[in-house]
């Protein structure tokens, strides 16, 4: 970690996540900007690994989850078996998360005082706790990146949720809803039709796809949330 750390200012992002998930002892490992997005899941900023992602997607897709709890709270969100959360506390997250398969997450908030910037997340396939060491380099990692990115964060050039947000503006439009209501639209309609709220954005926005005004799902059956865009 110490490595990682010293390299926080390489352009290439993956590699960096990379190593902190090596370092970390974990299988996926991402950040996410709440400061930057107006949605409460955030921008997801960089990922090690397509399951990192996946489990962000999701996250993005229900609108909560424990990154956007840290954030919020400003407190690490600590669950090593997502199969013991109550019902009550994410809802669909924990079974959906299994699926991919994420069995343990792990999210430290990226916070300075009221300073909210978003939340460093990492992911296990199998159930288990970190190790006092693993998060100790996770709180450090993460007031790393706090501070990297309160002197000098530069976005990159292509947000990964700006494809959603321009689908969200579009929605308005021809739902007459608000940004909020449209925002609830698209995540609906992705989670009903098993589908990466990314791809149906680009569906959206490339006019491939209109959503009925009624709110009818696409789907009847619902499949889980882990397609790729071929």
């Amino acid at each position: 970690m110490a490595a990682v750390l010293a390299r926080l200012h390489h352009p290439d992002w993956t590699e960096q996540a990379q190593r902190g998930a090596v370092a970390m002892g974990v299988d996926g490992l991402s950040v996410t900007l709440t400061a930057q997005s107006a949605s409460p899941s955030g921008e997801l900023l960089w990922f090690s690994s397509t399951l990192s992602r996946r489990f962000e997607d999701l996250q993005f897709t229900l609108g909560h989850g424990p990154a956007a709890e840290a954030a919020r709270t400003g407190l690490p969100v600590l669950e090593p078996d997502l199969r013991l959360v109550r019902v009550q506390r994410w809802d669909l997250l924990p079974a959906e998360a299994e699926l991919l398969p994420v069995r343990a997450v792990f999210s430290f908030p990226l916070v300075l005082g009221a300073i909210q910037l978003g939340a460093l997340t990492a992911v296990r396939e199998a159930a288990g706790a970190l190790t006092d060491s693993q998060t100790q380099d996770a709180l450090a990692l993460a007031a790393a990146l706090t501070a990297r990115y309160l002197d000098h964060w530069e976005p990159p050039q292509t947000l990964s949720r700006a494809v959603v947000h321009q689908a969200v503006g579009m929605l308005s439009v021809q739902l007459a809803l608000s940004l909020a209501d449209s925002l609830l639209r698209l995540r609906a309609y992705a989670y009903h039709s098993g589908r990466p709220i990314s791809d149906v954005s680009h569906d959206i926005v490339t006019r491939k796809l209109r959503l009925p005004p009624n709110g009818s799902s696409a789907e009847t059956n619902h499949r889980p949330i882990t397609e790729d865009r071929d």
